[in-house]
């Protein structure tokens, strides 16, 4: 239900905005450009699911092949004690908890291409353990929240971008996206802790995400910024590869079929793809409604006065059509961090802001359709407005600690 409320209200909320425009601002071809937006969109749906198709089959083919030589399995066992408390309704052994520390590594590490694979094969193994197949499980949406609050170590993309820009310090966003990315993903793990009653006072929990905190911080005082991108470029292709010859060595040790295995692995693959068409389709065409009518501009003014007249510091407004575009269009979020960091400079302070925004959190909307599309799940219960509440401190998050890393004295 929660789906069809917020795709209704994108439409309703960009009707009124495109009417707004017409009527008030004089903006007469404002539905000529509505309509060549909805077009193409469905034209960019059709080919973001098509573009996953090789990416989908390569990676599942790989995983089936995993899960039957017991790898998923091992890593399942391993990290059990800690996922076992936040995920109680999923036995220890399951591959979901494998699939799901992949897509967390992966995530982690800003590996995007691989990170989707094992999130969606991750939500398939939640939905085996899902009592009501219509409705998203207590372990599905703190999965989602968790994904959507996209902790990334390594902001590989953004750093590319301010390089291609001529930033005299493209990797000065690199301390400032992961803590922000951090806050968010604890908040997350909070909200849906105490929404969901879990203990997350417990020793195991406490440590783990002391641990994780402990090897972040020493990850950034020990690694010299300037050596980032290339540890991070050369380490990723290691480790892809890596886990591609080792599952098929384990493969080989098990002694099954590691190339028929593939092909069932990848078949699958391409099936998910198709089938996540529709659902991707009807979310980007709400999307491009509310982006295109006008109402990110009436936002970011509302804001802005609304700021003004609390009193307090408004250099940040600039940056956050940045902000509000990410949890719904992480391409759409991309190019207002690229015009932004153009019109003010990649080191400015609101360039930098709009990369620590870009960083904070992923996309959110497209996620929830994406994971949930995959099986199926209409009723996905309050996913997004925890996802949401994390982005959020993810936004607050940036803006403080942009001001004091990147805003003048």
């Amino acid at each position: 239900m929660a789906l069809n409320y917020i795709w209704i209200s994108f439409f309703v909320i960009g009707a009124i905005s495109a009417l707004y425009e017409f009527f008030i601002l004089h903006q007469h071809d404002i539905f000529q450009t509505l309509i060549t937006q909805l077009f193409e969109t469905t034209e960019t749906g059709v080919q973001i699911s098509f573009g996953l198709v090789g990416m989908l089959s390569l990676f599942m083919g790989f995983m089936l092949i995993a899960e039957r030589a017991g790898l998923i399995q091992g890593l399942s066992k391993l990290v059990s004690p800690f996922f076992s408390k936040l995920f109680p309704s999923i036995p220890k052994d399951s591959p979901a908890i494998g699939n799901m520390i992949l897509n967390f590594s992966a995530n982690l590490l800003g590996l995007d291409n691989a990170a989707t694979p094992f999130g969606l094969k991750a939500m398939e193994n939640l939905q085996d353990h899902n009592q009501n197949k219509d409705t998203a499980s207590d372990s599905q949406i703190l999965f989602v929240v968790l994904h959507a609050s996209g902790l990334t170590l390594i902001p590989m993309s953004i750093i590319a971008q301010r390089v291609i820009l001529h930033s005299a310090q493209p990797t000065s966003i690199f301390i400032p996206c992961m803590l922000a990315t951090y806050f968010a993903t604890i908040a997350g793990i909070i909200f849906v802790g105490i929404k969901q009653k879990l203990n997350l006072l417990h020793p195991i929990v406490l440590s783990v995400i002391v641990g994780l905190t402990t090897l972040l911080v020493a990850f950034i005082f020990f690694v010299p910024q300037h050596q980032l991108v290339r540890i991070s470029s050369i380490g990723s292709n290691f480790l892809i590869f890596f886990l591609f010859v080792f599952f098929i060595l384990a493969g080989l040790k098990k002694r099954i079929n590691v190339f028929e295995t593939f092909i069932e692995g990848a078949k699958k693959g391409f099936q998910t793809s198709i089938q996540l068409i529709p659902y991707l389709i009807a979310m980007l065409v709400a999307i491009s409604v509310f982006k295109t009518s006008g109402i990110f501009n009436l936002l970011v003014e509302g804001l802005q006065k609304l700021f003004q007249l609390l009193g307090m510091n408004t250099d940040f407004c600039a940056a956050l059509p940045t902000a509000l575009m990410k949890p719904i269009s992480g391409s759409g979020a991309r190019a207002m961090m690229i015009d932004t960091m153009k019109t003010y400079g990649p080191d400015s302070f609101v360039g930098n802001l709009a990369c620590v925004f870009q960083g904070s959190s992923d996309t959110t909307l497209y996620i929830v359709a994406l994971y949930f599309g995959t099986v199926q799940i209409k009723n996905i219960r309050y996913t997004i407005a925890l996802s949401l509440l994390a982005d959020f401190i993810g936004i607050i998050a940036a803006i403080i600690i942009s001001y004091l890393f990147f805003h003048p004295a």
